[in-house]
């Protein structure tokens, strides 16, 4: 797809989010942070709100990794919000929801099921610098972990902060890294 390490392209997004109600969203908005993008396929379904759930339950977390997190659907902002009001698992999260009805997101980042106008079932994280550094996309009836997507941006995280090293398989925090050269070829 050619996509990790490529920039987001430029958008403009109405959010819903709990306390805050509605509000725009920009590709600036976001610019010097890190983002979570989590396209799911529409509000007031089945694998989405456990997926989202979970996702919630690692906002905190998120958080203090200065990572600010987006839920994505071609739904509109007015869906997000009553699906909110209406759903015990999506009434207790407090990140933002995009809505995408114009499907600007979901083509920009490439997930947009054309014969239905949904978006695919996908993970994006975008550091500071707007560049894509991790993605993830599932088939339909797969859900994610956001426990990996936590390992995996801290991860991502470590390495832009320590040039010339990198992080291994299921590689944790604090374990040990690799610095890449020619005497670790064939060595590993």
């Amino acid at each position: 797809m050619g996509i990790i390490g490529s920039t987001i392209k430029p958008f403009n997004a109405t959010a819903f989010q709990a306390g805050k109600n509605f509000f725009d969203v920009t590709d600036q908005d976001i610019a010097g942070k890190w983002a979570i993008f989590f396209f799911y396929p529409a509000d007031f379904t089945f694998v989405c709100p456990t997926e989202l759930e979970d996702l919630g339950e690692h906002y905190d977390n998120l958080q203090k990794l200065g990572v600010e997190v987006f839920g994505v659907s071609t739904d509109t902002h007015f869906s997000h919000k009553a699906w909110h009001d209406t759903s015990e698992k999506i009434g207790k999260l407090r990140y933002a929801f995009l809505g995408d009805q114009n499907h600007t997101l979901a083509n920009n980042f490439g997930v947009l099921r054309e014969d239905s106008g949904l978006a695919d079932r996908a993970t994006f994280v975008v550091d500071p610098d707007g560049v894509i550094q991790l993605m993830e996309i599932t088939s339909e009836g797969v859900g994610r972990n956001a426990n990996e997507l936590v390992r995996k941006i801290r991860a991502a995280q470590y390495v832009r902060n320590h040039p010339g090293e990198v992080c291994p398989a299921a590689w944790e925090e604090g374990s040990d890294t690799l610095a890449p050269s020619l005497d670790l070829v064939g060595k590993i």
